[in-house]
């Protein structure tokens, strides 16, 4: 089938909104609502994380220990002699997670865009589903604590949600051309504030019962969405057209019109099919202009971003003193900012033709937002207000970087539309942003603690320079 295009614009459905079909609001809903329900699963860990340090930590060494907990001695099923241990253990959870979901992101990718990505998507959906009600739900009905376990769950768990992003970022960017994706991303990439927010509150509104009852209901909802997405969602246009032939045929003999994502596409029955696009080399993709300078800015953002993310209701409840739930509650306005910010910067760029000078200021207002949040008072009003302050500096760009950017570079005219990159070059630009946030975290923790790790080590050089002179 040879293929003849037109613009939009020239048909009787122009303006922004006409060029969409019902096919398009399908699949916007269905990719938006199964990166809700992952990462509400993912924000319920760092909702519960109080309560979590509560029951691996003996009752008579933390006050936090709510009266539904057993009283058992801490030697038989308790995993630390203190919430500062566990605290670290939490924080080590965290980096397991996110370098095995940065390694995840570039593998998902590259096998996205040679498989179909509703299998590659349903599969890290119902899998993740399965780790998560294991690690929160399954070992505490079991009352089996086991670090060994917890990393081992946490390392598969990030490899299977990495399969998630680059496959819901391709599917969107299939459906939906460059005309208006900056407004369409950035509103579509509030999906992930949209899943913390939910995440907050069903963990919130089941915490009295325990933190295992967070995990599961957010694993069930996660893995029902999965089998929603195996059997509903179609992955791009061509999927489409190939029933609208079936419904169309017999009404025009030789062609019909498929409204693909801002194009008329007119298909002749007597011409060849053109060739299927081939998926692009790992290397191929680093190599795509703008992709490194992308990936290294998100890399720095992320890790902004990923602290808020993993450790803002814990900070709320410790340096407050609030309750878990009102900190969880609290935490919401920092994603209500984030969804604000990508939707209006989206249409900025838009408007302007641009992406990168919309970020750059985004970036600089955000360095005054988060100094003005670490003054933040005591005061749940002003913390809320100064929370979607930063989250609209911060959380914008990094939705933006994330999925309009990512579109673009995978969708660039260095492809010239014979290669398929999309879904790779998604991965390695969010892959690259956890690797930083990882890093940043682990390198962090490091400097911190260099001064104890430069006088441990020279007191070892003492203790062995004296035992090698009484020899």
């Amino acid at each position: 089938l040879s293929l003849l295009v037109t613009p939009v614009m020239s048909s009787p459905c122009c303006g922004f909104l006409a060029q969409y079909t019902h096919h398009h609001l399908v699949a916007f809903l269905l990719t938006f609502f199964s990166y809700v329900l992952l990462h509400a699963s993912r924000k319920t860990f760092s909702n519960v994380k109080v309560s979590i340090s509560a029951q691996w930590t003996p009752s008579v060494q933390n006050a936090s220990s709510p009266a539904f907990s057993p009283r058992e001695t801490w030697e038989k099923n308790n995993l630390f002699a203190d919430s500062d241990e566990a605290t670290l253990f939490l924080g080590v959870l965290d980096t397991i997670f996110l370098f095995s979901y940065a390694v995840g992101l570039y593998m998902s990718g590259v096998i996205g865009d040679r498989m179909n990505l509703r299998y590659v998507l349903s599969f890290g959906l119902c899998g993740s589903a399965i780790v998560e009600f294991v690690f929160g739900t399954l070992t505490e009905w079991l009352q089996f604590y086991n670090i060994y376990l917890y990393c081992g769950l946490w390392v598969l768990n990030g490899l299977l949600q990495s399969a998630v992003w680059p496959c819901v970022v391709a599917v969107m960017g299939n459906w939906f051309g460059k005309s208006g994706r900056g407004f369409v991303f950035g509103l579509w990439s509030a999906c992930a504030s949209v899943g913390n927010i939910l995440g907050a509150f069903l963990a919130s509104s089941v915490l009295k019962y325990g933190y295992e009852y967070a995990f599961l209901v957010t694993s069930v909802l996660q893995f029902a969405g999965g089998v929603v997405v195996f059997f509903g969602l179609l992955t791009s246009p061509k999927e489409v057209g190939e029933y609208w032939d079936e419904e169309e045929e017999g009404e025009e003999e030789g062609s019909e019109e498929v409204c693909d994502g801002g194009y008329y596409t007119i298909q002749q029955g007597d011409e060849e099919p053109r060739e299927t696009p081939k998926a692009i080399g790992f290397c191929q993709a680093f190599c795509l202009p703008g992709v490194l300078p992308y990936s290294l800015a998100y890399a720095c953002l992320k890790l902004v971003n990923y602290s808020f993310f993993f450790w803002l209701p814990f900070y709320l409840s410790r340096n407050f003193g609030w309750k878990e739930a009102q900190a969880d509650r609290l935490s919401v306005w920092y994603d209500v900012g984030g969804i604000i910010g990508g939707t209006i910067q989206g249409l900025i760029s838009d408007c302007m033709g641009k992406r990168a000078p919309v970020l750059a200021v985004s970036l600089l207002l955000a360095m005054g937002a988060l100094v003005g949040y670490s003054h933040s008072p005591p005061d749940q009003v002003v913390n809320a207000a100064l929370l979607a302050t930063t989250g609209f500096f911060i959380g914008g760009p990094s939705n933006m970087i994330s999925s309009a950017i990512s579109a673009d570079l995978g969708r660039q005219e260095a492809l010239r539309g014979s290669q398929e990159a999309l879904a790779t070059v998604t991965g390695i630009v969010d892959g690259t942003g956890s690797i930083g946030a990882a890093a940043g975290q682990t390198g962090g923790s490091i400097v911190f603690i260099l001064p104890l790790i430069v006088t441990e080590i020279r007191a070892m050089w003492r203790d062995r320079q004296a035992r090698t002179h009484q020899l």
